[in-house]
């Protein structure tokens, strides 16, 4: 729909497949227009006529503009297959789906860098499995790799935004500790800490205990780094969040939890801070 870095790359690699690719440059930047050559796109001057010839559509845009985008498209009442590629959340995929009641709407979302110089990005895709298939088809021998979640709409989405939430977070976090480092003068010494690590905290998941039962004092170191942030002229509200997030785990200070028990004091579903589980109570039961 809207040929950007990402949608760009995409179009390129269905080119190589000879797949036919429209797009509209009507109220499109300059910007769009090359790229849109760039990658082998055909113009099709309206959106209607676009959409009279599309079996097909892929939405990637920024994700603000999501919905908007799927009310373009059905006020032209489309009644092919829709791809909402976005990085939103499972409620407003759904609620695009309920926007476009002619189409087939697949929940997708897309996980790398564009597929462009080497890159495979894992295109994800959840909802009804013929559709799926097809697209599983369409892009085959593509550098986009496709992975089916299930018929669910919505999985791709919370897929994208569970990683999101961790990879993009993580990045700003980074920022912020590298340069209170900096400010200090140990930003060599920093680098050096940190590449003795090779993995990432995120295929730990056994260590989601051991976090929870450590909250206690991690909580207020974390809260003292945001005060030496703020000192510093750095942003100090990332630091504090993260402590308000360790206080949830209060009641597990120095405590032998499972993964299911940590995350069972960590759901606001559960009560939040303050909800203690039992020795031995599964996060199902309550007290």
């Amino acid at each position: 729909m809207h040929p950007g870095s990402m949608g760009a790359a995409f179009a390129a690699q269905l080119r190589t497949m000879g797949t036919t690719v429209l797009w509209c440059p009507a109220g499109r930047s300059e910007s769009s227009r090359k790229r849109a050559e760039q990658a082998g796109a055909e113009p099709v001057p309206s959106l209607a006529g676009l959409l009279d010839r599309a079996d097909l559509l892929l939405s990637l845009c920024p994700p603000a503009s999501a919905e908007d985008v799927a009310d373009q498209v059905a006020a032209h009442g489309f009644r092919g297959t829709y791809v909402e590629a976005n990085a939103i959340t499972p409620q407003r995929v759904r609620n695009v789906a309920e926007r476009l009641p002619h189409a087939v709407v697949i929940d997708g979302a897309v996980v790398g860098s564009p597929p462009k110089g080497g890159k495979t990005p894992t295109l994800y895709l959840a909802g009804p499995q013929v559709q799926v298939a097809g697209l599983e088809n369409l892009f085959a021998g593509t550098d986009v790799r496709t992975h089916p979640l299930g018929v669910t709409i919505g999985q791709a989405s919370a897929l994208k935004l569970a990683y999101s939430s961790y990879q993009k977070a993580s990045r700003v976090l980074a920022a912020v500790a590298y340069g209170l480092a900096d400010a200090n003068g140990v930003s060599d010494e920093l680098l050096q800490i940190a590449a003795k690590r090779t993995g990432s905290y995120l295929t730990e998941t056994e260590y989601i205990p051991k976090t929870a039962s450590r909250a206690w004092r991690w909580a207020p170191e974390l809260e003292d780094a945001a005060e030496l942030l703020t000192e510093t002229g750095l942003p100090g509200h990332l630091m504090r969040a993260a402590a308000e997030v360790l206080h949830t785990w209060d009641e597990a200070r120095d405590r032998s939890l499972t993964v299911g028990e940590a995350l069972a004091l960590l759901s606001t579903d559960n009560g939040g801070a303050g909800t203690e589980l039992a020795p031995g109570t599964s996060p199902g039961q309550t007290l």
